[in-house]
């Protein structure tokens, strides 16, 4: 079977907090570990995306707006809908999936993803404007 749960990857979670949202691999694990026997993967995604901005809005305005509020989670291949989008971000380094199990250390992880993610959306790339919008359906 090709492999194709691989690091970069955007995927949509489907089940559980965060149904819905866009994510990307960090790290996958194709036939498991010793805690976890299944199919699985570190993924770094966006919980809250940026809203809408208008030129008339303020600067400070605009950075309230601009905001992004990520998480990040090992999950089940089965709740985890695969694209066929890549997307090249440097979370390797942020992502150490030993990391999240540790109790106090989670939060730091979340703030090293948050500044990547918020760096990628301030570039303003129109190649990368897809994946910091809304999933509607």
């Amino acid at each position: 079977m090709v492999k194709f749960m691989k690091s970069g990857k955007v995927v949509i979670v489907l089940q559980g907090k965060y149904a819905g949202r866009k994510a990307v691999v960090v790290r996958n694990y194709d036939d498991g570990t010793e805690t976890r026997k299944y199919g699985h993967a570190v993924i770094a995604g966006i919980d809250k995306y940026p809203r809408k901005v208008t030129r008339s809005m303020s600067k400070k305005k605009i950075a309230r707006r601009s905001k992004i509020k990520p998480f990040v989670k090992t999950m089940n291949y089965n709740h985890l809908m695969p694209t066929r989008y890549q997307l090249d971000l440097d979370l390797k380094k942020a992502v150490a999936p030993e990391d999240l199990e540790v109790k106090g250390k989670r939060p730091q992880v979340k703030r090293a993803v948050k500044s990547v993610l918020q760096r990628r959306y301030q570039s303003g790339e129109q190649k990368y404007k897809w994946f910091f919008t809304k999933l509607r359906f």
